[in-house]
């Protein structure tokens, strides 16, 4: 059993780890608040870029003059950019990401196609560094603070992938922040661009482009590809932020918890202790009679 110096010692260490926790949620609550107010005067920008250029690249009748919206005519190699985070203790979050990567890869593999993967994250990195997959490239430091020359610099690469062959689909999975409490991994394809299509009774627009239709394409098109980067690094590093928040104050708690059980715990070892004196000396006392 025990002594109470050893459960003194545990309560001491359980407040020390609850002053550390409550440090940390507070940390990521602060974050938080400034990844959210990023992400959210991006991400309107960000669906108007998509509904645009789905509207520009319906159309074409003619895409093969476009690499990037061209699908290939049969499927064998898949490129995969996983964005995690870098650091843990954030609860579930980066597992909820690299299982659903394992269940892509898998899935791939089982059709005949084989797939590498791009990790931005160093939890990815240092998950697939022991996994027989082939890794092509690593980054890290990207949620830090997401910049648009990292989305281009990686879209950059897989836009030249795709268009020398090295992959015939691009995909993308990353946390789609939905609140506080919830953020789940999102899985896109990137390339080959899909045209998005006019819905049934939508009114149709005719537009006139200045400069030309080919143009604009030709230019907007891999900056289509950098912007989905870049939203999906905002909504992981908001995720991350809200999941590391919300699994601090739960560990807050939990100690709380435990510093309420340890102290039960000790005051009924000391009453036993006082009691077994008591009768001590009361033995003591009936003997000397």
């Amino acid at each position: 059993m025990a002594t109470l110096r050893d459960i003194k010692r545990k309560i001491d260490a359980v407040k020390k780890t609850s002053q550390i926790t409550k440090a940390m949620n507070m940390v990521a609550a602060a974050k938080l608040r400034g990844a959210q107010q990023n992400m959210e005067k991006f991400h309107p920008y960000a669906l108007k870029f998509r509904e645009f250029i789905g509207r520009l690249a319906a159309g074409v009748e003619d895409t093969s003059a476009y690499s990037l919206l061209t699908p290939k005519e049969e499927v064998k190699t898949v490129e995969l950019l996983l964005v995690t985070a870098d650091r843990g203790l954030c609860g579930s979050f980066n597992t909820n990401l690299l299982v659903a990567a394992e269940k892509f890869i898998k899935a791939r593999k089982a059709e005949g196609i084989e797939v590498s993967v791009i990790n931005a994250g160093r939890k990815a990195r240092d998950y697939f560094r022991r996994r027989p997959v082939k890794v092509r490239e690593s980054h890290t430091g990207l949620l830090n603070k997401v910049a648009y020359e990292d989305a281009r610099r990686i879209g950059s690469g897989l836009i030249e992938l795709f268009e020398t062959g090295g992959a015939d689909e691009v995909y993308i999975l990353y946390s789609h922040f939905i609140n506080i409490v919830k953020q789940q991994p999102s899985l896109v394809r990137l390339l080959p661009i899909t045209p998005s299509t006019q819905e049934e009774g939508e009114k149709g627009f005719e537009y006139v482009f200045e400069p030309s239709h080919q143009a604009l394409l030709t230019d907007l098109l891999p900056n289509y590809i950098y912007v989905q980067i870049l939203e999906s690094l905002y909504q992981t590093s908001v995720g991350e932020h809200a999941a590391r928040m919300a699994a601090m104050e739960n560990a807050t708690n939990n100690c709380k918890e435990l510093v309420r059980t340890l102290t039960l715990t000790y005051n009924k070892a000391r009453q036993a202790g006082i009691t077994k004196e008591l009768m001590d000396i009361v033995g003591g006392a009936e003997a000397l009679k």
